[in-house]
């Protein structure tokens, strides 16, 4: 598709990646600024992990964006990076953006910490875990201790990483499967494995999760050759 047909407004999120010296990719956030079109993409400075880097004119970058319900995935090289009177960078126009849609069940394999509240029990138990995949309707955890069965309301609270910056999140779910292992695996630390789908209804806490899988499956669908 045309970047145009994009429709992207300014202030858009946007990361770029790029190679370091040993060839493995790091990843920056940014803000679409504006285009000269056919010629000229302006980012605000990309930024992450609290440094920023530093661009030389011709170095290839992949930049990628979430669009309605998929990701946007475009090569460019570096045209120019200002410091006055802002801190801008300046990429070449592409000639097409790749367009990958993102179903909803899509799912992610994640190591997320996690701790499980059992709201439907007086006592409410809790345990400590991790989240092992998950999607925008449910997860797969793994967990130290078996505190609910089928059908129960357990609350799943996280801090969670979303383009450098880190988010409470706290989801009401409801368990929909369990996962007997074999008695070998029940030796292991995480032996409780469970299905939930996600029941939570505060936009709040439903957008810190579509955030955080969406990022994780964008991480997933741009291609390391993009460079």
């Amino acid at each position: 598709m045309e970047f145009e047909a994009l429709r992207l407004v300014h202030g858009a999120t946007l990361q770029v990646q790029v190679s370091n010296s040993a060839g493995q990719p790091e990843r920056y956030s940014c803000r679409y600024v504006g285009a000269v079109a056919g010629r000229t993409l302006i980012f605000t400075m990309p930024r992450g992990g609290g440094k920023t880097p530093r661009f030389r004119p011709g170095q290839r970058v992949a930049v990628r964006l979430m669009i309605a319900n998929g990701i946007g995935l475009f090569a460019a090289s570096v045209e120019a990076q200002s410091t006055e009177p802002l801190p801008l960078l300046y990429v070449s126009y592409p000639d097409s953006v790749t367009f990958k849609g993102i179903r909803s069940a899509t799912r992610v394999v994640v190591n997320q910490d996690v701790t499980v509240v059992n709201d439907s029990q007086l006592d409410k138990p809790e345990t400590s875990g991790r989240i092992a995949d998950i999607s925008i309707n449910g997860a797969r955890l793994e967990l130290r201790e078996p505190i609910a069965n089928i059908g129960d309301k357990v609350i799943l609270k996280s801090q969670v990483t979303v383009e450098g910056q880190t988010w409470p999140l706290a989801i009401e779910s409801v368990i929909r499967s369990r996962i007997e292992r074999s008695t070998q695996e029940q030796h292991q630390t995480l032996a409780a494995v469970y299905g939930v789908e996600f029941t939570e209804q505060n936009k709040d806490a439903l957008l810190v999760l579509h955030a955080y899988v969406f990022s994780h499956i964008a991480a997933e669908q741009t291609p390391q050759n993009a460079l």
